[in-house]
This record gives structure tokens, C-alpha cells and sequence, in this order.
């Protein structure tokens, strides 16, 4: 059998990005697009998406699932990891203090970094447990809808 990588690889990305659009994050492709979207006023959660499987089987789900809460963010946005390497750069731009993570959350106010979530605190939990932890930012950080 002759799988051909690429067009493997194609479709797990377009199905990654499709999903994130899908839950309503709006994705985020070129730097000037990440600096547009990190100046609103208003909360702001950033996805850092990427093909690994703790971001389609943990990750993904939570970033779909957290925003049906009480509180919520105003904006929902994602840049993709080895995908728009530009895009991603920018945002991570913002994220002072913290290392490259994919996939990861960050959740700003007004364009400042208010708090991250890392990959070492998606990888290897649950989906549930990431969702409470974007909720408890939420609650922190987020005005009820």
C-alpha cells in the first residue's frame, strides 16, 4: 500500500482547521491578522493549534466545549503551529514569559496577557479537566454572556 504523506498530512490539517472554525474560533493566518485581532478591546482566547494527538484528542474538544459556560470570552481565535509559522510567531510574540507550546490557550484582556495554558497541562489529562481549567480564566477574566 502506497500512502502518499503529503496528501495525508493535507487532510489531517484541513480537518484541524476545519473544526476550530467549526466551535467558532476565527483562524488567524498572517501576522498583521494577529495583531488586528490581539488589539480589540475585550477579552481574547487564543488556541495555538497543531497536529499532535493531544491537541485533536484533548485540546480541540476542550476549546470547542469550555465556551458553552456563563462566562466567556468576547473573541475566539486560532493560529496553527508548523502550519502558519508566521501567524504563530506573532502570537507568541505576546505571550512574554512563556515558552513556545503547541497546543496551548492564552487568554488575553485588551491585548495583555492575562494567562496560559501549556501543553504540559493538556498533554496527558483529560478533556474535562482542560475545560475547567479555560473555565476557571473565564470566570476570572470574562464578562457573563
Amino acid at each position: 500500500m502506497n500512502i502518499d504523506f503529503n496528501l495525508f498530512m493535507n487532510d489531517i490539517v484541513r480537518q484541524a482547521r476545519e473544526e476550530m472554525v467549526a466551535s467558532g474560533y476565527t483562524e488567524l493566518k498572517t501576522p498583521e491578522e494577529v495583531d488586528e485581532a490581539f488589539k480589540r478591546k475585550g477579552t481574547t482566547l487564543v488556541m495555538i493549534n497543531s497536529v499532535c494527538g493531544c491537541a485533536g484528542g484533548i485540546a480541540r474538544p476542550a476549546a470547542a466545549n469550555a465556551i458553552h459556560y456563563d462566562k466567556r470570552p468576547d473573541y475566539l481565535v486560532t493560529v496553527f503551529a508548523g502550519q502558519d509559522r508566521e501567524a504563530t510567531e506573532r502570537a507568541r510574540s505576546y505571550f512574554t514569559g512563556y515558552p513556545p507550546s503547541s497546543p496551548s490557550f492564552a487568554l488575553l484582556k485588551d491585548g495583555k496577557l492575562m494567562t496560559m495554558i501549556e501543553r504540559h497541562e493538556i498533554e496527558g489529562h483529560d478533556p474535562m479537566s482542560v475545560i475547567a481549567k479555560l473555565q476557571k480564566a473565564f470566570d476570572e477574566y470574562c464578562e457573563e454572556v
